[in-house]
């Protein structure tokens, strides 16, 4: 396994009230993203644990788009990949934030 971490600081913080949110399942091809608020708003944290070795520049370049997009700020994001695609990871993370970003019930 290897394993990245990705440090960000966001211009705002993600909305609502959920305190964690998950989707996706790891499975060839596809990842799973655990969303937790329990960072100060400026911030966001993205640690990946893939298989895929040698793919940290395209990681990192994911990562900082989708950071730059969302300003996913105060969250912690945790993926498990199983081989997803750039496309598939960029669309989990959107997910993931839509559904922290909920009001909570």
């Amino acid at each position: 396994m290897e394993n990245l971490t990705f440090r960000h600081k966001t211009r705002k913080p993600a909305s609502g009230t959920k305190r964690e949110a998950i989707v996706g399942v790891v499975a060839s091809g596809n990842l799973e993203v655990l969303v937790e608020r329990m960072l100060p708003d400026e911030d966001c944290l993205i640690d990946v644990a893939t298989a895929a070795h040698g793919f940290g520049e395209v990681w990192s370049a994911v990562v900082a788009d989708f950071v730059e997009r969302y300003s996913p700020g105060g969250l912690r994001m945790s993926i498990n990949d199983g081989g997803a695609r750039p496309d598939t990871v960029a669309l989990r993370l959107a997910q993931g934030l839509r559904l922290i970003e909920e009001e909570s019930a």
